[in-house]
């Protein structure tokens, strides 16, 4: 965990430690959302980034017996 400080222009910096293992760049754009009492900083991905995330995963559902 990492602590930072706010400027006068309610700005802060993300630490390298963390930019690194996020391999944010500079101009990315992140969402940030309330969470309870703290504010999360998701960094937005471009879907190209996104191909083949999801391999492997098991996509066999079941299914009710009146479905096809």
């Amino acid at each position: 965990m990492e602590a930072v400080k706010i400027s006068p222009k309610f700005q802060v910096v993300i630490p390298k430690k963390l930019r690194d293992a996020l391999q944010l760049s500079p101009g990315q754009k992140i969402q940030m959302v309330v969470f309870g009492n703290r504010i999360e900083m998701i960094p937005l991905r471009q879907i190209s980034e996104m191909k083949g995330f999801l391999k492997g995963i098991n996509t066999t559902v079941e299914r009710e017996s009146d479905r096809l």
